[in-house]
């Protein structure tokens, strides 16, 4: 996984983490589900370049 890829995930980890955070404080579902959805994108994403890595 190049370091690129890395920092993209990682950025998209927090961004979905701030958004589930905001939902939760202000009780927006829509927020928090845009929240997880980021979260589940990024690992799904980590997971998918593990597999890549362990091919190599």
């Amino acid at each position: 996984m190049g370091l690129d890829d890395k920092i993209k995930n990682a950025a998209e980890d927090l961004s979905g983490k701030a958004k589930e955070s905001t939902g939760k404080a202000t009780d927006n579902e829509r927020l928090e589900a845009e929240g997880q959805g980021e979260q589940t994108r990024a690992s799904l994403k980590k997971a998918g370049e593990n597999v890549k890595d362990a091919f190599k």
